[in-house]
């Protein structure tokens, strides 16, 4: 599927544009994106494998009415590191910390620190 290399642009791109099937194509078929939150502390983070499951996620995440912008990321030989602050229309924020690891030019690994608005 992915055949352009993961870029910050490029995930600028898809996160900004609440776009979950592009965002889908930059991980590999046997990813993992591990979420670190209120619900899931880190003793018990919550894991999700594969494409499929991953596409779930953000089709649900980008589904949801707010706003996502990335504020700073970089890219550094097979890592990229980003912050990302999304916003509910009544004002309620969430910020996440994410760290990808790539492999072949596709996320094959994410760890995601998420905090949001009580």
């Amino acid at each position: 599927m992915q055949t352009d290399p993961v870029t910050v642009s490029g995930l600028r791109a898809a996160i900004e544009g609440r776009d979950a099937r592009k965002l889908t194509e930059l991980y590999s078929a046997d990813a993992v994106l591990q979420i670190i939150d209120a619900d899931n502390p880190p003793s018990r983070p919550r894991e999700l494998r594969g494409r499929e499951a991953i596409a779930a996620y953000f089709d649900d995440v980008c589904g949801r009415a707010m706003s996502h912008r990335v504020e700073t990321g970089i890219r550094e030989g097979n890592r990229i590191a980003f912050t990302e602050t999304c916003t509910y229309p009544g004002g309620e924020r969430v910020a996440c910390q994410a760290m990808l690891d790539l492999d072949h030019d596709c996320i094959a690994r994410q760890v995601m620190l998420v905090v949001w608005d009580a």
